[in-house]
């Protein structure tokens, strides 16, 4: 990321339940193979080893004139990396929300490899573990993995896996199809989706392509042109302090049987009750609220079946969220209306194939396509299903996880949507001087969820039908 690289980490928490000894909670990674293997690899891509070890944890940053490397760290000691903490005062879920938005603003130190682990003691009856892994390890979708490898329990799939029944649930599986062309080469008609495929398959093709004025302009100038959001005052200076919070879970099933009596699925519904929840906080800040539109940048795993391998491969989707509308079934239509547009547009196939090969252009063109997204943009959004059953970590069970992914340029707002065991949390995480008090947008996230379970109870008759799959959409995503 271009500012601040160094904090440029995945944030995860983990809530685990009383059981095992706390120890083992520090002995858990030790059975881990460190491999180190004495070689020089560059930074930024594939630091080699599976997702499903931490065989390539070990390796630090080193900067040379011709650019940066990975390299093995010959003082590596877990003591560096495993570190146990204590809450202050009585501690509780306010204490660790701070703490965490603490080690979210610090750095990781280059010198050594790229991660760390907290372990917190007596959590609310159990412990609480915070890991910070850099970006340029992996994904989040890789250091997921990486996080699952520690854990006991049913084999979580990191792929993507096809919607049940008629629901397509998330964004990442609204988007399986355009990803699954891209990674197949599927012969499009449109010339748009064609440059998309060529781009995510042939990422050294882009360079030049993007110095075609003329296919900018064709085909990816509306990136160039498209307006900003909002000015509202999520959107600033970020100064680097940050503040974190998440809401207690909801029940899945629950939101999937409201979500399904509404003629929606659930991913419209999460991201409903986040606009909701952003919009009740303007409004009782006094903030002007009618016609507010926010933007949020979604990162799309562009991985093929089978590939587990640590590094970045994703794709990043704009998803806009109507915080301007009160009504909250207008709301919801709204979002299912774009939902529906998004499916069946080409331009999400081009962002993600141009996002796609990012990482292999020249640095300054990097930093001009960041400025631009981030700058028509106001948060980072992670909207993703975890494991559908729990798990367990050094004979702890696992009750509760969340991940954060970092924020680029002035982006100063990350939105986590995660679902794990039959329940899902919305988590936030700001910059203090811009919204210093996330946990007054995240505690609304439930009562906005109330109510579409109060329309449902009470079902009406002037509730606006929610349009479907078939019917043309006629809002923009």
């Amino acid at each position: 990321m271009k500012n601040e690289p160094r904090r440029a980490h995945v944030v995860g928490r983990h809530d685990l339940a009383a059981h095992g000894p706390a120890d083992q909670l520090d002995d858990h990674p030790r059975r881990l193979d460190t491999g180190r293997s004495g070689r020089h690899r560059p930074a930024g891509g594939p630091i080699g080893g599976p997702a499903s070890g931490l065989s390539s944890i070990p390796a630090a940053v080193e900067y040379r004139p011709a650019g940066v490397y990975w390299r093995d760290d010959p003082n590596f000691d877990l003591a560096h990396h495993i570190k146990r903490a204590r809450l202050p005062g009585p501690g509780g879920k306010q204490a660790l929300e701070r703490f965490v938005g603490d080690l979210a603003s610090e750095p990781l130190d280059p010198a050594h490899p790229l991660w760390a682990i907290h372990i917190f003691e007596e959590y609310e009856g159990g412990a609480a573990m915070v890991s910070r892994t850099h970006h340029a390890m992996g994904d989040g979708v890789a250091l997921v993995g990486v996080t699952m490898s520690l854990v006991e329990g049913a084999k979580h799939k990191t792929r993507r896996v096809a919607p049940a029944d008629d629901d397509e649930g998330w964004l990442e599986n609204l988007m399986a199809p355009v990803v699954a062309a891209i990674n197949a080469g599927t012969q499009a008609s449109s010339s748009t989706l064609r440059t998309a495929v060529n781009l995510a398959r042939h990422p050294l093709s882009a360079a030049g392509y993007l110095r075609d004025g003329a296919g900018v302009t064709g085909e990816l100038g509306y990136l160039l042109f498209m307006n900003s959001d909002s000015q509202t005052r999520f959107k600033g200076k970020p100064m680097g302090s940050k503040r974190v919070a998440w809401s207690e879970p909801l029940k899945l099933p629950e939101v999937k049987a409201v979500s399904r009596a509404l003629g929606c699925s659930i991913n419209d519904m999460l991201l409903s009750c986040v606009a909701g929840s952003l919009r009740s906080y303007l409004a009782e800040a006094g903030d002007k609220t009618e016609g507010v539109e926010v933007r949020a940048l979604v990162p799309i795993d562009l991985r093929e079946p089978g590939d587990v391998e640590l590094g970045n491969r994703f794709g990043i989707i704009l998803v806009e969220l109507p915080v301007g509308i009160e009504h909250p079934l207008e709301r919801l239509m709204t979002v299912r209306q774009r939902m529906i547009a998004l499916k069946t547009s080409y331009e999400p196939a081009t962002t993600l194939g141009l996002f796609a090969a990012l990482g292999y252009l020249p640095k300054v063109v990097q930093d001009q396509l960041l400025d631009l997204l981030a700058s028509r943009a106001t948060a980072v959004m992670t909207n993703v299903p975890g494991p559908s059953e729990y798990l367990s970590v050094a004979g702890s069970v696992l009750k509760q996880s969340l991940f954060w992914v970092p924020q680029t340029g002035d982006v100063a707002m990350g939105l986590s949507i995660y679902s794990y065991a039959g329940q899902v949390q919305f988590g936030l995480i700001t910059d203090a001087a811009l919204t210093p008090d996330p946990e007054a947008i995240v505690n609304r996230f439930a009562e906005e969820f109330d109510k579409y379970l109060y329309y449902v109870l009470l079902d009406p008759p002037d509730a606006p039908a929610l349009p479907a799959d078939g019917e043309r959409a006629g809002a923009g995503g």
